[in-house]
């Protein structure tokens, strides 16, 4: 029986994506692990593989299509001794790219002048939410004859639900939800700004030209906006020296040129941050919804521009590595980052962030949080200023305005200047962080 290849779920928080490029053709066989296509999901491009051998029967999703649902029919797969003549009725008609939306029949034939073919209901799930495999003419018989299939066995392959099997089973509607109370008003909520009409009709008279949002932008308003509603964010200011830690970095890179290696003042405090983590243990911590979690290793991401967008690639056990392989690291994964060639594991997890500005000259700003972090250090850029000495003298110091965005939920505030004190500290003394 021909099995439907679905569009894969490449992280946990994926929902659609878009299947970028096709690696085979219809007719070409596959075997588990050879690579079928390319799929894009918001932040970044990865490689789809088979799962099962077989012929390639159909692909019912073009490449290019984006907005692709998780576990929406993208081809189907043939087994030995099946043709392209079997699936006619099992698999589901392709679905067109969103740009071009699909002509309204308004109940007259196709334009085959056959019928207007009926769409086959969603993939049903039990409960418990587990999707159940069940062929598309088999949902289209069950819906009609007002079957559960929840409460059928499938004899197909891998136990899928297939028309012999709804075609026998005996008729009886599916058990209806109990009724829910009615549910208490909402408050009304806040007001988020006018719609896209009204902007629209605001700017009617002015030149403009519109970028449609990629699922990166989406994702990226989503996630900003989600974090400045729900976490409850403090800030915490500190000026620190680094007059010291250039003279050391310039020291370093000397020693290091030979083996082709070049510290950034940014792999200094990627590691000063990573060992305030460990130095101070109750602020490595990040908010789960129902309790915090503290964690043990030093999981540090850092945020890199790309075009679009912004990736926070991850540096786990920052605190054990040295500067060296720190440095080379990052440079990978900033590389990966702007190629979209992160996998999920590259920039999900860490309990910590760092988003630097300082090269672009800004002085200090506030960062927003990246859930489900415990905080984020905003880094400005380190400017020569009079400063007075422990001795009350008056004398020119490189500063460096950094400010730490806190979650309160997570960590309160003298536990945040304690974090930010080790921060400056570190950064202060950075042979220290060799030791």
């Amino acid at each position: 029986m021909p099995t439907e290849i679905l569009m894969p779920a490449l992280s946990p928080t994926m929902e659609e994506g878009t299947l970028a490029k096709w690696l085979v053709a219809e007719g070409d066989s596959v075997a588990a692990g050879d690579l079928l296509a390319e799929i894009e999901t918001d932040k970044a491009t990865m490689e789809f593989e088979a799962v099962d051998e077989g012929v390639i029967g159909k692909i019912l999703v073009p490449a290019g299509t984006d907005g692709v649902k998780v576990n929406t029919p993208i081809a189907v797969l043939l087994e030995d001794g099946e043709s392209a003549g079997d699936i006619s009725d099992e698999a589901p008609a392709p679905k067109p790219a969103p740009e071009a939306a699909p002509a309204d029949t308004g109940g007259k034939a196709a334009p085959d002048g056959g019928p207007a073919p009926a769409a086959a209901p969603p993939a049903p799930t039990t409960g418990d939410g587990t999707r159940i495999f069940a062929s598309p003419l088999a949902r289209r018989i069950a819906a009609d004859k007002g079957l559960d299939l929840a409460q059928i066995t499938g004899t197909g392959p891998r136990g899928r639900i297939v028309k012999a099997d709804v075609e026998g089973a005996s008729v009886a509607p599916a058990p209806k939800a109990p009724t829910a109370a009615p549910d208490a008003p909402a408050p009304a909520a806040m007001p988020a700004g006018p719609g896209t009409d009204a902007v629209m009709a605001m700017y009617a008279d002015r030149a403009y030209s519109e970028l449609p949002l990629d699922g990166m932008r989406k994702t990226i308003a989503a996630r900003l906006t989600e974090a400045k509603q729900t976490i409850p964010h403090f800030y915490l200011r500190r000026d620190i020296r680094i007059d010291d830690l250039l003279a050391f970095r310039g020291q370093l890179n000397k020693q290091l040129e030979k083996r082709g290696v070049k510290l950034s003042v940014n792999d200094f405090i990627i590691k000063a941050c990573a060992l305030a983590l460990q130095q101070v243990p109750a602020a490595n911590a990040v908010w789960a919804g129902d309790r915090i979690l503290e964690l043990k290793p030093s999981d540090v991401a850092v945020a890199v521009a790309i075009e679009g967008g912004l990736f926070t690639p991850v540096l786990r056990d920052a605190d054990t590595k040295s500067l060296s392989q720190l440095s080379a690291e990052m440079k990978d994964l900033a590389t990966r980052a702007r190629d979209r060639k992160l996998a999920p594991h590259d920039y999900q997890g860490g309990s910590f962030a760092i988003s630097n500005l300082g090269m672009f000259g800004i002085d200090n700003f506030d960062a927003v949080i990246n859930p489900p972090h415990g905080a984020i250090l905003a880094v400005g850029a380190g400017v020569k200023k009079p400063v007075v000495n422990t001795e009350g003298q008056i004398e020119v110091a490189t500063v460096m305005s950094v400010t730490l965005s806190v979650d309160h939920r997570v960590i309160d505030g003298a536990l945040g200047a304690e974090l930010l004190a080790a921060i400056k500290d570190n950064l202060e003394n950075p042979m220290a962080m060799l030791a």
